[in-house]
Order: C-alpha cells, then sequence, then structure tokens
C-alpha cells in the first residue's frame, strides 16, 4: 500500500507510505484520491488529515517514474489537488521533516497545514531546470508574499519551517506544532476543532500582490538574469510569480503549466534530469547487488603528505575519520601537516569552518615514518610518486604490515592497477581510488575495480565515497581509466588545432564560451605541462605511431611548464593565475609550423569545440564497449564532476546524444579527411557506429 487509512475518533488519517521520501508517484496519488473518497464518504468521519510515515511528509514527484507515461497518467497531481479542494470535509496537511516540490504544493491545497519544527520546505524544481508544476508558484506566493516566495522558488533551496513561521502575515502555516513527536496528536486534535468551520478556506482565494510590481519583477529579472546565465528556468520562474499577481488563478495555473511544458524539452533541463538521474545511478553497479556485506572502516592511513596525500586525508578527517599519515623523513610530514592548518585555517578565517571543528579534525590526525605503525588501519591510500617501480615498493610493505582485511588502495591516476595488485598475496583487497587536485574540494572519485578485487571491497569504497562527499564512479582497469583516457585524445586535437592555425587562446576561448571551466591550454598551465610530457615519452616507447602535435614538447624544452614556473601556454605575473598571451609561444608554434611545412588556416570557433568535444565522444564510445564504464552516464558523470564540462550540456554523452550521433559521426568523417589531423583516431568507435546508423543514443531518453 502506498498510503494508509485509519480513522481516529472523527479525523481520517491518510498517511502516505511510499519510501524513502514519499514520493508521489501514480499509485500514491490514485490512493490518496481513492481514500479522500472514502473519507467523505464516511458518515462519522467530520475532517481528514494527510501526513507522510517515516523520514517525511512527501520530498515531491517519484523519480522512478521520470521520463514514463506514469508520471502524467491520471490522477496527476493537478486532479489530486483539485479533488482535495472540493472536499465536503475539512483536509489538514500535517507536515514534518521533508516537504518539497509536489509535497509542498500538495500541502498547499489542503484547507489547513499544521508543521513540526525541523521541516526542510523547498520548492526545488529549479535545480532540474523546470519550475513547480502543480501551481506553486501561483499558491506559494498567496501564503507567503511574493518575495519570500520568489525566493524560494528562483534558488530551489530548503528553509526551515519555524523560519517560514515568523514571517509577518504568512498564512503557510495554521499552526505550529510543539514538536515532531506531537506533531501526529496535535494535528488531529486540529483537525477536530475546525471541523464545522465553512466555508473551507482555499490558498487560491487569497489575493496576491506587491506594491511596487512592474519595479520589483524588473528588479528581480536582472538579479536572476546576472546568476543564471546558462539556464533559462530561473528567469521562466520570476515570470510565473509575476503572472500570479496579475491574473486571475485558473489564469496563472495555465501559463505555469505551459511553461513548465516548454522547460521540460529544453537541452538545460533533459541535462538537469540526466545529471539528477546520473548521480544515483553511478552508485548502482550491475554484478554487486546494494545489500553486499560491507567492511567496517574506522581508521585510514595515507601514504604520502604531499598535496595529493594532504587533500585526501583532509576528505576523511573532515568525516570524522581517524588518519595516520607516513614519510619517510619527518621535514615532509611537517610541511604536511602545515599545509592541512593553512587550508583549515583559511575556512576559519572565511567564516565557513568554526574553530571548535577545527581542532577536533585536527586532533584526528596522527603521523608517523614507519609502515609497522599503520598495521591497524582498516584502510590505506598511498598517494606516492606515479611510477611503477615506486608503487611496487609500497604495495609489498603494505603487504608485509596490514592486518589481515585491510583495503589497499592507490591513487594511481594511469597505471595498472592489476599490476599493482599483483604486487601483494591479496589482490581480492587491492582497489584503486583516484581523486583528483585538489582533492579535498574535487567532487570526482573513480574507484578502479582490479580484476581480482572482491565485491565487498567495491561495495565499502562506493559508500565510503559517499561518506566524505564524493560522487564516485566505478571504473575498469585500463590506461587512464576513464577520465585520463579521454582527456588524452581532447589534448592531442588542441595540439594538432595549433599546428593548423589556431593559437592557444583561441582554442581556449573557444570551450570555455561553450561552457568549459577552462580551456585545454589554461588547464595545461594549472595542472603543469610536465605531467603530459612525462605521458608523452611513455607513450612514444609504448606506441611509436601515435601521433602527437610537437608543440607541447617544444613548450615544455623551453621549461615552461606551466604556473609553477611563471610560464607556459601564457604568461604570468607573480602572485597572480591571470593567463597572459605570450608572443614566445605564438612565436614558437609559427616557427614549428615552418619547420613542418603547414601554412596556418582561419579555423573556426565551432570546428574547435566539435573536435574536442567529439574526441572525448568517441574515445567514451571505445571506453563503454569494452565495459571499462558499465553505462554512459557514469561518463558523464567523471567529465561533470572532475573535468569542468559544462554543467547546463549534460556531460559528452548526453551532449552527443542530443546534437544527434548521427551528426556527430558526420562530422568526425569529414575530420577524417583531415590529413594534419589523425585519420585512424576518427574512424568512429563501433558502438557509436551501430547506434548512429540505428537512430538510438547512447542514453535512455531523461
Amino acid at each position: 500500500m502506498t498510503t494508509l487509512y485509519e480513522v481516529h475518533g472523527t479525523v481520517a488519517l491518510i498517511t502516505l507510505s511510499n519510501p524513502p521520501v514519499n514520493g508521489l508517484g501514480h499509485a500514491t496519488r490514485s490512493s490518496i484520491t481513492d481514500n479522500l473518497q472514502k473519507a467523505n464518504a464516511d458518515a462519522t468521519v467530520k475532517s481528514i488529515v494527510i501526513t507522510g510515515a517515516g523520514k517525511a511528509f512527501s520530498g515531491g514527484a517519484d523519480i522512478k517514474e521520470f521520463g514514463t507515461p506514469k508520471a502524467l497518467s491520471e490522477p496527476n497531481l493537478h486532479s489530486v489537488i483539485l479533488a482535495i479542494e472540493n472536499s465536503s470535509k475539512p483536509v489538514v496537511a500535517a507536515i514534518h521533516s521533508v516537504c518539497m516540490g509536489g509535497g509542498l504544493e500538495l500541502a498547499l491545497g489542503c484547507h489547513y497545514r499544521i508543521a513540526a519544527p525541523g521541516c526542510s520546505v523547498a520548492l526545488p524544481e529549479v535545480k532540474l531546470g523546470l519550475l513547480p508544476g502543480a501551481g506553486g508558484t501561483q499558491r506559494l506566493p498567496r501564503v507567503l508574499g511574493v518575495e519570500p516566495a520568489l525566493n524560494m522558488i528562483v534558488s530551489g533551496e530548503p528553509v526551515k519551517s519555524e523560519l517560514l513561521a515568523q514571517i509577518p502575515g504568512q498564512k503557510l502555516f495554521d499552526k505550529m506544532a510543539q514538536s515532531p513527536e506531537s506533531l501526529a496528536e496535535e494535528a488531529l486534535a486540529f483537525a477536530q476543532s475546525i471541523a464545522d468551520t465553512r466555508p473551507l478556506p482555499l490558498v487560491r482565494d487569497l489575493p496576491c500582490k506587491h506594491p511596487n510590481g512592474d519595479a520589483y519583477f524588473q528588479f528581480a529579472r536582472n538579479m536572476v538574469k546576472g546568476m543564471s546565465k546558462d539556464f533559462p528556468a530561473p528567469l521562466k520562474c520570476v515570470d510565473a510569480v509575476e503572472a500570479a499577481t496579475k491574473r486571475k488563478f485558473e489564469d496563472g495555473l495555465l501559463f505555469e503549466r505551459e511553461i513548465f511544458i516548454n522547460l521540460m524539452w529544453t537541452p538545460e533541463s533533459r541535462a538537469l534530469r540526466h545529471i539528477f538521474m546520473a548521480e544515483r545511478a553511478a552508485s548502482k553497479i550491475p554484478d554487486v547487488p546494494e545489500d553486499t556485506p560491507k567492511r567496517e572502516i574506522k581508521s585510514i592511513a595515507v601514504i604520502g603528505a604531499g598535496t595529493m596525500g594532504g587533500g585526501i586525508s583532509m576528505n576523511f578527517l573532515n568525516a570524522g575519520i581517524p588518519v595516520k599519515m607516513l614519510e619517510m623523513k619527518q621535514e615532509a610530514l611537517d610541511r604536511g601537516i602545515a599545509t592541512i592548518r593553512k587550508n583549515y585555517e583559511a575556512q576559519v578565517k572565511k567564516g565557513k569552518l568554526k574553530q571548535d571543528k577545527y581542532e577536533q579534525r585536527m586532533s584526528l590526525l596522527s603521523t608517523t615514518l614507519s609502515y609497522d605503525d599503520l598495521k591497524d588501519a582498516d584502510m590505506v591510500i598511498e598517494a606516492v610518486f606515479e611510477e611503477m617501480g615506486v608503487k611496487e615498493k609500497v604495495f609489498k610493505e603494505l603487504d608485509r604490515v596490514m592486518k589481515p582485511g585491510a583495503i589497499l588502495a592507490s591513487n594511481t591516476s594511469t597505471l595498472d592497477m592489476n599490476k599493482i595488485a599483483g604486487f601483494t598475496q591479496r589482490p581480492q583487497d587491492v582497489i584503486g581510488t583516484h581523486f583528483f587536485s585538489p582533492a579535498n574540494v574535487m567532487k570526482l572519485l573513480e574507484v578502479v575495480r582490479a580484476e581480482k578485487t572482491a565485491k565487498d571491497v567495491l561495495a565499502t569504497v562506493m559508500a565510503l565515497g559517499k561518506k566524505i562527499r564524493k560522487t564516485s564512479v566505478v571504473s575498469g582497469v585500463c590506461d587512464g581509466f576513464i577520465g585520463n583516457r579521454m582527456i588524452e585524445q581532447y589534448s592531442r586535437q588542441a595540439g594538432f588545432l595549433l599546428e593548423e592555425g589556431a593559437t592557444p587562446e583561441q582554442v581556449d576561448k573557444a570551450v570555455e564560451k561553450f561552457g568549459f571551466a577552462m580551456g585545454p591550454f589554461r588547464m595545461g598551465d594549472l595542472a603543469g605541462n610536465d605531467i603530459g610530457w612525462a605521458i608523452r615519452k611513455r607513450r612514444y616507447q609504448e606506441k611509436p605511431g601515435m601521433k602527437y602535435s610537437k608543440t607541447a614538447d617544444l613548450l615544455c624544452e623551453m621549461g615552461r611548464f606551466g604556473q609553477k614556473t611563471g610560464a607556459g601556454w601564457y604568461d604570468y605575473v607573480p602572485g597572480k593565475r591571470d593567463a597572459i598571451p605570450s608572443q614566445v609561444v605564438v612565436d614558437m608554434i609559427e616557427k614549428h609550423r615552418k619547420d613542418i611545412g603547414v601554412a596556418p588556416r582561419k579555423i573556426s570557433d565551432e570546428e574547435i569545440v566539435q573536435r574536442l568535444v567529439y574526441s572525448l565522444v568517441n574515445e567514451a564510445a571505445h571506453i563503454l564497449e569494452e565495459g571499462i564504464a558499465s553505462k554512459a552516464s557514469d561518463i558523464d558523470m567523471v567529465y561533470l564532476t572532475g573535468y569542468g564540462f559544462p554543467i547546463h550540456r549534460g556531460g559528452p554523452m548526453l551532449y552527443a546524444d542530443q546534437v544527434g550521433l548521427f551528426n556527430v559521426v558526420q562530422s568526425m568523417n569529414r575530420f577524417a579527411q583531415n590529413p594534419l589531423d589523425d585519420a585512424s583516431f576518427w574512424k568512429p568507435a563501433p558502438l557509436l557506429a551501430r547506434l548512429a546508423a540505428e537512430g538510438k543514443t547512447f542514453n535512455l531518453s531523461t
């Protein structure tokens, strides 16, 4: 049953029961209307209370029904609300814990509302590129006032019930319960007290005006426009709330519905809905059941106190998990601790962290110079130099000292995890945990599943990723895993574009205009151009036939490694991070073109974006086909959370779906004709070619 029906004296109690957040799926909506009918037909019932079981009143729409016919099937939420409004007996919403989206719209349709303190109240639809579609933009301004309502609708952020109850003149809550525990009893008593009150009050009948209407809404549009440049929904929210002040209620509802349907079809809303679903899907691993037993992780050891080791440690300290950090020399440990302290102190200074929390986190950190001191840790993560010989020494030591059942993890970004696991006598306990720099800030965690990694180890690390607030994505073993394997092709294309006539500045500006946080050359300068140089040197040995532009090697031979040396693809002023176009680099590129006999041509921004993005897409299709990633949405999450791919485009795979895979393949065939490019790379991956030919997409429609 998705709702429960009970009668307490003269009050019918309808309890939403659709875990985990009482989503308003089709079965739940039908059950509400059936029970309303039952209560209205029962002569002993004088009033009705609607509440939610468990830890929510209702979180709104049922995400399991997104994009399915059930989401729109009657009774839809509008019909349910109309049935409540038309009830001959008063209906009271007893709100607690979570009341969001359609859940709040349902409550606004009730005649009365009683709320428990501590309840999170929100209309978060804007975060999915939508606006409230069941009267939220028309009813909330009538009970809260135009300005507080518009702020809630445009931001989508939750507000606590007790704060909303303090807004002067608010009619959202008719009564505040003393506590969450007493809500049910107080709601039943309140329902009895208003049982005979007539006429029944309706939110739709309340007035909705703003004293400085036109001026206020113009001000609101100016503010919202500056904050939502890539997304149409926030401005449409302003239009809908303005309509509540200027139109009759029914006309306002129709206007809201029209906007909602139009937004549903925008690429931006499809992207945000895709991300919402993809984030949840990333934790689901096809052959690892959700109830797989997990190992207990009460303490962590980290090998290496450098930039990565320190950042990784902070994630666990923030989550209240003790960390023991190992280095070979005391001065390296001292430097590492000083950096962690500096990072926390900066947060304290900005008011983002309280002093006592800072002290508490630092008290969880201990250090050692001996592997033997790590023996009791439940999990160890190495963050040492990216070289197989170094990893071998570390893992052999860990195999010697760590207790049975401890998880041995490597932060490698490219190396073979099967080989690393083979350095131990317990390959089932070995896994890759590829954090992204700065590790205490970046959301992405690539969890690398080696050939022999045990399922409980994988399940444990995925759960741990959630605990330290990472978006964890599982990758199989290959050179560079998901993210770095793809970025190598992107970087190759960026190099070819320089040889053919573009400048670093033009390439960066084109992809930044597309929406990337940073273009490939600014990204190289930030990460350090010597990192790519080391990878290319390895490639020249392993894959001598692989084609690269020599411009990046020439840059590194000049000692221009990026921001850390004050010069890379751009020049930098000491103490600043502003990228200043460099004449030295332009001259180097022009000389290189002459040396290889290439006459520069004019390259459009459109070609730059297509070559860079489609190179990601084609490599990703190979990754999917090889089973390195289990689903296209995992690849999108890697690029959205780790590589600055524009959120409003939903990731490279969804973007390709929206462009049309047929069109992507056509462009790739065109690029393959370019003699200065790598024609063999532009041969569409078999999966991409097949999907394009069949008119299909990487992702199921969102």
